[in-house]
């Protein structure tokens, strides 16, 4: 009954706080800082799938839901989850492996929004391989062991018929932006890379040997990750970041010269070909308009991690995402308000 009642109050509470927020104006430049709510979260790579939080801050979406909020990149996603477990920052988008394979390992670190739910990742290599048999004793970079580059080399290699880290070496990188420069320099052979790299990588020539999102997997791909802690004792701020974060995706659905602007900024690069490819690709096809996570996504995250560790086969997917907050904004219509 306690719970029934606590939701029911959670519920109400949504209710009125979305229609306050309706009828605010959309940014909140002359409000006295000491009144909006200051926290840190962070991004982990520097990729078109990182942009909503992006885009919130600077079209202060934030502000609107009364957060001054500071961004600061800590890439390839472990530094990234150290600092959250730490409560260095706060919220973190960040890909769901790297949550999960955490949270198998014990760590407080909870799914609470997936804004993209298929591996937008592609096996490109160097020109003078012309074929993945040609791959064999060569190296493929990735980002970090454990992420999502990780996991998305390991399912096009063995969709090639190679076998990880037996017929492929895998290297870490670091940063998904240091992987082009990494196969220029013929540190690795090949690579995983996403937009905008797979632009500046289809300009030298490379070539794709495996377009891991042609094969259309449900997978926790990039999200928001928060510890479970914070979602028991600050439930008011997890609602505040997450609404500015789906109001963020649709302000960069509906305006893409803004979107691009952001991008350009963050990405730290003006080149228009390769901005419009990554903006058509996240924001036009991937990014969730409903960032909800589901046991779809997070089971073969699961999967792929027994693998490499038997503690995640049993595990129920349920245990990893909170799909509360999301849920509680698309029953208010606040979601579809956006789009009308």
């Amino acid at each position: 009954v306690d719970n029934m009642s606590k939701e029911r109050q959670t519920a109400i509470w949504l209710t009125l706080y979305l229609a306050l927020i309706s009828v605010l104006p959309p940014r909140l430049e002359g409000a006295e800082p000491s009144s909006l709510r200051k926290i840190r979260a962070a991004f982990t790579s520097l990729s078109g799938s990182q942009a909503p939080p992006w885009i919130a801050r600077e079209a202060g979406i934030f502000k609107k839901h009364g957060l001054d909020v500071e961004l600061v990149l800590l890439p390839g996603g472990v530094q990234g989850l150290n600092a959250l477990i730490a409560g260095e920052v706060l919220f973190l988008q960040i890909t769901g492996s790297t949550t999960v394979s955490a949270a198998v390992g014990g760590a407080d670190a909870m799914i609470i929004a997936t804004t993209v739910g298929t591996l937008v990742w592609t096996l490109f290599a160097r020109p003078e391989i012309e074929r993945a048999e040609q791959l064999r004793g060569k190296a493929v970079g990735v980002t970090r062991f454990g992420t999502v580059t990780d996991t998305a080399a390991r399912l096009a290699l063995r969709h090639l018929g190679l076998v990880p880290e037996k017929d492929v070496a895998l290297l870490q990188i670091g940063g998904v932006e240091t992987i082009v420069p990494a196969m220029q320099g013929g540190r690795v052979q090949a690579g995983m890379l996403s937009y905008p790299s797979i632009t500046a990588a289809k300009k030298l020539g490379y070539r794709i040997l495996f377009d891991v999102a042609s094969l259309g997997i449900p997978y926790a791909s990039t999200g928001v990750t928060a510890r479970a802690k914070l979602i028991r004792d600050d439930p008011d701020l997890v609602r505040r970041y997450l609404a500015a974060q789906v109001e963020a995706i649709a302000r960069m659905k509906r305006d893409k010269s803004y979107a691009i602007a952001v991008m350009g900024k963050y990405l730290r690069t003006n080149d228009p070909e390769l901005l419009s490819e990554a903006y058509e690709v996240f924001a036009q096809k991937y990014l969730m308009s409903v960032p909800l996570p589901t046991v779809e996504a997070i089971q073969p995250v699961l999967e792929e991690l027994a693998i490499r560790n038997p503690k995640a086969k049993e595990q129920d997917p349920r245990k990893f995402f909170d799909d509360s907050f999301v849920r509680q904004l698309e029953a208010s219509h606040f979601i579809e308000n956006l789009y009308r």
